[in-house]
């Protein structure tokens, strides 16, 4: 079954066409590379599919149900990591992770959850810790933490890998490969290395 499915998508912005007639699908259970040079619109699809922007023409449907006419529907199955993750640093991790899930209205026990998801991105170290105060790297992995929080069926993760040092980048490579096995994901990157991992 298609998970995600992109039918004639163009973005404007002005007179400069940021896509052109994208079309694509992608099956339940695959990853997804989005390769390009910074500027190349990958960022921008990844809005239109999570219904942060509009298109100028075309569709996304996430399960076969169009975005544009169901957004708090699509947006329930989708985990969400933008480029730039608006954290709020005065917050402690666990704090803001139960703030998040508490946006979506799951049947989770908030702490449970909050602790699951802590362990499997790998911030138990800095578990009591104020985002602020993070490296790049832990800040990137409280950001798939709030992505995964709601149990999503699909992740789009913008970047994920940007800015982090080999060893942060090995680990979090880890993690999208370990959550390919049950989920959908788009992750969008400019180094084909990244693809290919």
């Amino acid at each position: 079954m298609k998970s995600v499915e992109i039918k004639e998508v163009t973005k404007l912005y002005g007179k400069q066409k940021a896509l052109d007639s994208i079309t694509f699908d992608i099956s339940k259970g695959e990853i997804v590379g989005l390769l390009g040079p910074n500027g190349a619109g990958k960022s921008t699809l990844m809005k239109i599919i999570t219904s942060f922007i509009t298109p100028n023409s075309g569709s996304v449907l996430i399960n076969g149900v169009d975005v544009s006419e169901e957004e708090l529907t699509t947006r329930a199955v989708i985990g969400y990591l933008p480029e730039n993750n608006p954290l709020y640093p005065e917050m402690y991790i666990s704090e803001y992770l139960a703030f998040v899930l508490k946006m979506y209205k799951t049947s989770f026990n908030t702490r449970s959850r909050v602790n699951e998801m802590i362990e499997l991105t790998g911030l138990t170290p800095e578990r009591h810790k104020k985002i602020g105060a993070l490296s790049k790297g832990y800040r990137q992995r409280v950001g798939l933490a709030q992505a995964l929080i709601h149990d999503p069926e699909i992740l789009i993760l913008d970047e994920p890998t940007s800015g982090l040092d080999p060893n942060q980048l090995v680990d979090i490579r880890k993690i999208i490969t370990e959550l390919g096995k049950e989920k959908t994901i788009i992750l969008s990157t400019h180094i084909m290395q990244e693809v290919e991992a």
